[in-house]
């Protein structure tokens, strides 16, 4: 399912992936960033670090490394991943998340 009109209505982020891979839509406060993330083709994510974040899978499947561990989200799980950990990812074709990052500033908004 679809995320909603109204969020799909919010501004995308600029991610360095093209849009016929992945669509974003974000809220934006203080304190953090809200992502709908909608992978429409699957991809893998590289190793990377950054501050805090913590996600939902809404749909689909995301097999995430964080630090040393592997395990694989399914629709209902989430994930916490610590500021500076390491992480990678590898996610299904029509996966739907949901990731809040604590840097508010972690990705530009699209005008």
């Amino acid at each position: 399912m679809p995320f909603p009109d109204f969020i799909a209505a919010l501004p995308g982020i600029a991610v360095p992936f093209p849009e016929d891979v992945v669509q974003t839509a974000a809220m934006r406060s203080d304190g953090a960033l809200v992502v709908f993330f909608t992978f429409l083709k699957a991809m893998q994510l590289p190793r990377h670090a950054h501050g805090a974040q913590w996600g939902s899978v809404i749909e689909g499947e995301i097999t995430l490394t964080i630090g040393d561990q592997t395990r694989t989200y399914r629709p209902g799980d989430s994930y916490s991943i610590p500021a500076g950990v390491e992480h990678e990812a590898l996610v299904t074709a029509g996966t739907r998340a949901i990731d809040v990052f604590e840097e508010p500033d972690r990705y530009p908004l699209k005008p």
